[in-house]
């Protein structure tokens, strides 16, 4: 399997021309009756061999960290990042496996972040919780930008991107007491600020055809649930708070990020909010004499709905994307002909 990085790379080396690449990538989305700018690929499983070296990974990194937790928790949290870090020098800057790559990065980096906040909570500087997390935060952030630079790994910059936005959230719940009332709302700012980002990725790569498109796809992935909860855990969704304006707001809330996710061709938005929008209109069948049943015809509207959609995305995006300014169609992805 290869992927448009791969075929990218080959043009960029001479061994197939650009013109015989877009020819080749014509004919597959005419073969599949779709276009490949609309199908939100990212490469994560290329063989079962990406399955067998995850596997082996985590029985070696977690057996390591048993072992050498019994003598120092910390010195369990530095064996698995070093393991980690030499492990991606193989599997990933040479063989370049995805899936064991997402595995690598995410046990590096979280096994730094955990080494951080034990430290720092048994040292002489430590004062308080938050001040740990921000610290540990940092930490995470600064290794996530180290393994960005070394291996290049998609999900790395929405990680460190996370860190980095939690540090500055710890930082200002640390120097602002009043802003624990406000923890939805900081959760929301750091949502846009994530989904900022991954449009600044998104617009690099319009076509969808190199890696920025994969790190825009992490970053979406890890925006939509930050913008996505607070708005809908306002409403009261999981608190029993259902009413039938409520309900209403829901179902146009759950337009609104459907037509975003359409506009920008990523469907994070629209997974992110799907939980919250299936729970509301149970609780509401149910409240309306359809207990028992509530969920399976929810699950059907909104199931055909889906699949309607995913059928005429392509079509569907045309249209709504004709319908913007100019200016922004020129930053949103390219729609095929």
């Amino acid at each position: 399997m290869y992927s448009d990085q791969d075929l990218e790379d080959a043009v960029a080396s001479g061994i197939f021309s650009a013109q015989s690449v877009a020819r080749f990538r014509a004919a597959i989305d005419t073969r599949r009756k779709t276009m490949a700018v609309d199908e939100e690929h990212f490469r994560l499983l290329a063989s079962f061999n990406d399955i067998f070296v995850v596997i082996a990974c985590l029985l070696l990194l977690v057996s390591c960290a048993w072992v050498t937790q019994r003598y120092d928790p910390m010195l369990a949290g530095g064996t698995v990042a070093l393991l980690s870090w030499g492990l991606a020098e193989f599997f990933v800057r040479q063989r370049k496996m995805a899936l064991p790559a997402v595995l690598l990065l995410i046990t590096f980096v979280g096994s730094l972040f955990s080494l951080a906040l034990q430290w720092f909570s048994v040292s002489s500087f430590a004062t308080s919780t938050p001040s740990s997390l921000m610290v540990a935060s940092a930490v995470a952030a600064v290794a996530a930008w180290g393994h960005w630079r070394r291996f290049k790994v998609p999900i790395t910059v929405a990680a460190g991107v996370l860190a980095l936005l939690a540090f500055i959230a710890t930082l200002l719940l640390s120097k602002v007491a009043v802003l624990h009332d406000y923890f939805s709302s900081i959760l929301f700012i750091a949502g846009v600020l994530t989904f900022g980002v991954a449009m600044y990725w998104d617009t690099a790569d319009r076509q969808r055809l190199t890696g920025r498109s994969d790190v825009a796809f992490w970053l979406h992935l890890a925006a939509a649930p930050l913008i996505v909860h607070p708005v809908f855990s306002a409403l009261g969704v999981m608190n029993g708070q259902e009413s039938l304006s409520s309900i209403g707001i829901i179902v146009l809330l759950y337009l609104v990020l459907t037509m975003i996710s359409v506009a920008i061709d990523r469907r994070a938005f629209m997974v992110s909010s799907l939980v919250y929008v299936l729970y509301a209109l149970t609780k509401f069948f149910e409240t309306y004499g359809m207990a028992g049943d509530s969920f399976a015809f929810v699950g059907i509207l909104i199931g055909f709905s889906l699949l309607l959609l995913s059928a005429f995305w392509h079509k569907t995006r045309r249209r709504l994307v004709g319908l913007l300014p100019p200016s922004l169609q020129a930053r949103l992805p390219v729609i095929a002909d």
